[in-house]
């Protein structure tokens, strides 16, 4: 009975954060919710007119990258360590222990990561959205690795026993059987990652996101930013407009997030639908 009262607590305490959050950014910056909010060019000497477009192309390059990137290394990696290493050899323990404790290193780390070898160091990318989605997919490739591990651990090991004895080999009823089994706690991992690297901007402020650009960014040239640089740019200015627009900011970067988020739960469920029948 005490644990789900704490159970209880713990996720009205979570609930009430969000709807603050929700209430006040819709009371703060409900006035500039406009067609010009998505469309329009950042400005300093306008905030009325001034828009979040080069920042949410930003965003969606960086994150499309961050996808691209982690779901094949994230799932390939936690198939290896879970089909094919021998946890009874040393390096596969002491992989199997880093990856754990990098999900837990603070993401300015990964920033400064990102700007030795990925920005200036050996890639030498420069300050381009696609080292922002190297970096961010650097720091969220421990989370989908985990998630994706327990997933296909919680697989049944008579579905592969059943596989194995038909005839199957090991490859085969990996990408037949355990891959579609494992698709819904995979699809629950990529959720997290992406929610988690939308939010970020300390380490996109060392690779470059800190320019305030007024076109439309590239992937691979060009400055650019992002909706979480720019809100900060905006908040941190000490004009009331400029800090309505930054709450303005929240609600559109909020927005997107749930969109995201709900296409990746409904393509769960879907998957899981299909698993029951």
């Amino acid at each position: 009975m005490t644990f789900r009262a704490l159970l209880y607590l713990g996720l009205s305490f979570a609930l009430v954060g969000l709807a603050s959050i929700v209430v006040w950014a819709l009371i703060a910056g409900g006035a500039r919710l406009d067609w010009n909010l998505l469309t329009g060019v950042p400005s300093t000497i306008d905030p009325n007119q001034a828009g979040y477009r080069p920042a949410l192309l930003g965003t969606l390059y960086v994150i499309g990258g961050v996808i691209v990137l982690i779901l094949p290394l994230g799932v390939g990696a936690a198939v290896y360590m879970e089909e094919y290493a021998d946890s009874t050899k040393w390096w596969n323990r002491l992989i199997d222990v880093n990856i754990q404790n990098l999900a837990g290193v603070p993401s300015i780390v990964f920033g400064i990561l990102g700007l030795a070898f990925i920005v200036r160091g050996p890639l030498g990318l420069g300050f381009v959205a696609a080292a922002g989605s190297l970096t961010l997919a650097l720091l969220v490739l421990p989370t989908i690795i985990l998630s994706a591990r327990e997933a296909i651990r919680a697989v049944p090991s008579s579905v592969r026993d059943a596989s194995l004895a038909l005839g199957a080999t090991q490859w085969q009823t990996i990408r037949h059987q355990v891959l579609p089994a494992a698709r819904p706690g995979i699809l629950t991992g990529l959720i997290l990652s992406v929610a988690r690297a939308v939010g970020e901007a300390a380490p996109l402020l060392l690779v470059g996101a800190t320019v305030f650009v007024t076109f439309d960014p590239r992937l691979f040239s060009g400055g650019y930013s992002t909706l979480p640089v720019m809100i900060f740019q905006y908040a941190s200015r000490p004009q009331a407009d400029f800090r309505l627009l930054a709450a303005a900011g929240v609600i559109v970067m909020l927005a997107l997030v749930l969109a995201m988020n709900a296409v990746a739960v409904w393509l769960r469920n879907r998957y899981e639908e299909q698993l029951s029948q």
